[in-house]
């Protein structure tokens, strides 16, 4: 029998310090979050990071929690909700980091007599950090405790028409009517390093920006930085976007290390001071509204645009329960019930 586990990143609890405190333990210590020697990452999370930023970031989830919980669990409840009404195999939901454990995502499915499981990370694009994160730890928990399930990994769907429609659409729907100067695309950053890391070519990535639209390479697959500029790329044309009234920036840095660029927060800055009134900013990296969204952009950036003489500030929602969006994940599952000979393993 066939199922379904679509996996979103996590969330604490609660906003109450001590959650968001175990929450961020677990997922800084993953060691493709942080990519560094296990003593020099314990140092910086457990020595450092630990003891000095969950009461600000149990602040900053205050903000934005909702009277049912966090709004990524909620949302990604809703989704799920959609999607298991539109196909005829167990559909479970299960977080990264947190309390809704992969492991209990699995078991759930296997109770119901699934031998056979789709894996989708609720990510477009590919990266260590994420998508690759998952996969490995699935492997690990199949390994230890579901030797007879069969797992199915879903590629990035970053380029499949059906989700550039979607999210276009929904783009659309705020832009349409909207006086606006320029539209942001703003990407979850992640270090440069894990873009190399992620290189299959061995060295082919120079990170100059010329590789990233270099047709037929294979660290495509697997480049994160590749894929937000093709995302937005797409995007702009579906739309009619005109040049230079879009560009893509990456956000949520951490440490002293080099993270992809331009920085959205430097970018919002900058365009302020440099005359732009209206802008708007959509955050293709997540599927789901979530701290990152509803916080570092929704109220940090407006309020960086608002200092600097921005007076209007338009954040475009993720696609979360979207009947449009639960059916491209229902696309995704049902070819791959169809031909699951062809399914990537």
């Amino acid at each position: 029998m066939k199922g379904i586990l679509l996996v979103n990143l996590g969330s604490p609890d609660t906003p109450n310090p001590k959650d968001v405190k175990r929450y961020l333990g677990e997922f800084l210590m993953d060691e493709r979050v942080i990519d560094v020697p296990l003593w020099a990452r314990t140092l910086l999370v457990k020595g450092i990071i630990l003891n000095t930023r969950p009461k600000a970031s149990a602040k900053a989830y205050k903000k934005i929690w909702w009277e049912e919980g966090s709004p990524l669990i909620v949302l990604s409840e809703r989704l799920q909700d959609k999607v298991q009404k539109r196909v005829d195999y167990p559909v479970a939901l299960a977080m990264r980091y947190g309390s809704m454990t992969l492991k209990n995502g699995l078991q759930e499915l296997v109770d119901k007599g699934c031998t056979e499981i789709k894996t989708i990370p609720l990510y477009p694009q590919f990266a260590m950090a994420t998508t690759e994160t998952i996969d490995v730890k699935i492997d690990e928990l199949v390994a230890e405790h579901f030797p007879q399930v069969k797992i199915t990994r879903t590629p990035a769907f970053y380029k499949r028409e059906d989700y550039i429609n979607v999210l276009s659409t929904s783009i659309g729907e705020v832009l349409n009517g909207l006086d606006y100067e320029h539209i942001l695309f703003s990407y979850h950053g992640v270090p440069e390093r894990h873009i190399r890391k992620s290189d299959v070519t061995n060295g082919n990535c120079k990170m100059d920006g010329k590789c990233c639209f270099k047709k037929g390479s294979p660290q495509h697959e697997f480049c994160y930085r590749h894929q937000c500029e093709i995302t937005t790329i797409n995007v702009a044309k579906k739309l009619g976007l005109k040049n230079g009234t879009y560009s893509s920036t990456f956000q949520s840095r951490l440490g002293f290390d080099p993270w992809l660029k331009p920085y959205t927060d430097r970018t919002i800055e900058r365009m302020g001071k440099e005359g732009i009134k209206k802008m708007a900013i959509v955050t293709p990296a997540f599927v789901s509204d979530c701290l990152e969204t509803l916080e570092e952009i929704a109220m940090e950036g407006e309020e960086i645009f608002h200092e600097v003489g921005g007076e209007e500030f338009t954040v475009i929602p993720c696609l979360n329960e979207r009947d449009d969006f639960a059916q491209v994940l229902t696309n995704i599952i049902e070819e791959w019930a169809k031909t699951p000979e062809n399914a990537i393993v």
